[in-house]
């Protein structure tokens, strides 16, 4: 069976930054009735980000790349997924409509590895859940039984930490994050929003102080995580009903713009510390779960363009696939765009 993981990794200053680059955003799901299912996300970052959408076929073995009790899986589900080569699947959706979002958490604790424990790089972890699952409840259920250790890697002193967000065609949600070495899991559909620190209880507690939410306080305006958790609430509980699927999505792309970051100056000894709150946004993506549409725009292009997953073949002979979207002038429905590929590279401890 093919692999994903056929070309060398990067090298070490590459995965530096491109590991980090993965994950500080701000994750939505609108899943209130009467329109489709729509999940949003930013991409924040101090450098670049670039990404491009590889289409998986379902039927590829796996492996968590840990060492001997590395876990074993071959892929369930195809998926439609953008990927940084080096660093693995940051955003995706699988054929069954399971859609996932790894953002940053920098107070994540993996604990400490148990070699005698089944593992998987930190690297593979949405992969995993894409590849193996076709409901947040599914998800939810295994994560609860702490299946096996997810094992991070360091770079230039930064460790990488991060949490899921993991949404279905019901409008069903899970969180999952790490705490003293064990996976927490928020599960139900009124976990509709995710950014990064403080850890995702202490969020849900903070929101609680503002109106609207419960408390006096009124609608904050600055560019931290727990900042942009609130405006995000506020502002997805705010959207009319659109007329139509085209409406849908503009109306949550309009709500990750208030939460987008801008373009400045990167305060590098927060980096340092392990903060990347604070960098610019530097992509966005929109999923109509419902009707199967992946929309991606980069702050850098005015174009945004699409993907009609339902029209992509992922049967195990269709092999592995990409849509490059660098240097691209892609706009529109890209779907025919895609090209046989070897494959990429991920986060190896």
């Amino acid at each position: 069976m093919i692999h994903s993981i056929t070309r060398p990794l990067l090298g070490l200053l590459a995965l530096t930054m491109g590991t980090a680059s993965l994950l500080a955003c701000t994750r939505v799901l609108w899943n209130t009735g009467g329109h489709p299912l729509i999940a949003g996300r930013n991409m924040d970052w101090i450098n670049s980000m670039p990404v491009d959408f590889y289409a998986l076929p379902r039927g590829i073995d796996r492996n968590g790349l840990v060492g001997p009790k590395s876990v074993q899986w071959k892929s369930k589900h195809g998926m439609l997924a953008l990927v940084r080569d080096g660093a693995g699947v940051v955003d995706g959706i699988n054929e069954k409509g399971l859609a996932g979002h790894m953002l940053w958490l920098g107070t994540t604790d993996y604990g400490t590895r148990d070699p005698q424990r089944p593992g998987i790089s930190l690297g593979l972890w949405l992969q995993y859940c894409l590849d193996n699952f076709a409901t947040a409840a599914e998800v939810a259920t295994a994560f609860e039984k702490d299946p096996f250790q997810i094992v991070p890697a360091n770079f230039d002193g930064l460790k990488t930490s991060t949490h899921l967000a993991i949404e279905d065609t019901s409008g069903d949600s899970v969180v999952i994050e790490y705490q003293a070495g064990k996976p927490r899991v928020f599960h139900g559909r009124q976990h509709t929003v995710m950014t990064n620190d403080p850890p995702f209880a202490k969020q849900l507690e903070n929101l609680r102080l503002y109106q609207g939410f419960g408390g006096k306080d009124p609608l904050p305006g600055t560019n931290l995580a727990t900042d942009r958790f609130v405006r995000a609430a506020h502002y997805l509980r705010g959207l009319p009903q659109p007329k139509n699927d085209r409406e849908a999505i503009a109306y949550v792309f309009s709500v990750m713009r208030n939460v987008s970051q801008p373009f400045g100056e990167v305060n590098l000894e927060a980096l340092r510390k392990g903060d990347p709150h604070n960098s610019p946004t530097r992509w966005r993506s929109v999923i109509n779960l419902t009707n199967g549409q992946y929309f991606y725009e980069s702050t850098l292009d005015p174009n945004v363009l699409w993907v009609n997953m339902r029209e992509l073949d992922f049967s195990p002979v269709a092999g592995i696939r990409k849509l490059s979207l660098q240097g691209s002038k892609l706009v529109g429905d890209s779907t025919q765009g895609f090209k046989p590929s070897n494959g990429f590279s991920v986060l190896i401890p």
